[in-house]
């Protein structure tokens, strides 16, 4: 296995190492680089991520390419619900607009499965979408990029 085909923490995760992956992958969407993203895939994923099922780097790829077009200003935070052997499960909260302007605040829980070099060979994602009634109803502020180590979790929000 070279460095490249590996992406530590590895299984099987304790709660430190789950925290770190979790913290690693929020890093990695909010960077909003669909080729970052897609590398820390096996090259044969499998996704559902809310009605669509994306399979393999090209497809997830393409995938997150068309998700950022449509959501943008897209702020993201996850956390650690449980986790066991090579899986991880999540809950995770982000803000993001239309091009009308109109902001959304998405709420969703992961169920993550990782190979034993680290990359994730299967992702099942549910996803709900809340239409905030106004811009002063957003909680996530920071510059776009990776959420500030200082900025609240998604209990401390309450969320």
């Amino acid at each position: 296995m070279t460095d490249a085909e590996s992406r530590p923490p590895l299984p099987p995760f304790t709660r430190e190492t789950a925290i770190i992956k979790v913290r690693a992958a929020e890093d990695a969407w909010n960077s909003r680089d669909p080729e970052r993203v897609a590398l820390a895939y096996t090259p044969d994923s499998i996704w559902r991520n809310r009605d669509l099922f994306p399979r393999g780097r090209d497809e997830i790829r393409t995938f997150l390419a068309g998700k950022w077009e449509r959501e943008l200003d897209y702020r993201l935070i996850k956390e650690l619900w449980a986790y066991e052997g090579n899986r991880i499960a999540v809950r995770f909260a982000y803000e993001w607009h239309d091009r009308e302007g109109q902001w959304y605040r998405s709420y969703g829980n992961e169920n993550w499965e990782f190979a034993e070099n680290g990359l994730m060979q299967r992702r099942f994602a549910s996803i709900n979408d809340l239409r905030l009634s106004s811009e002063a109803d957003r909680l996530y502020h920071w510059p776009l990029g990776r959420r500030p180590d200082d900025h609240p979790s998604l209990s401390d929000l309450g969320l």
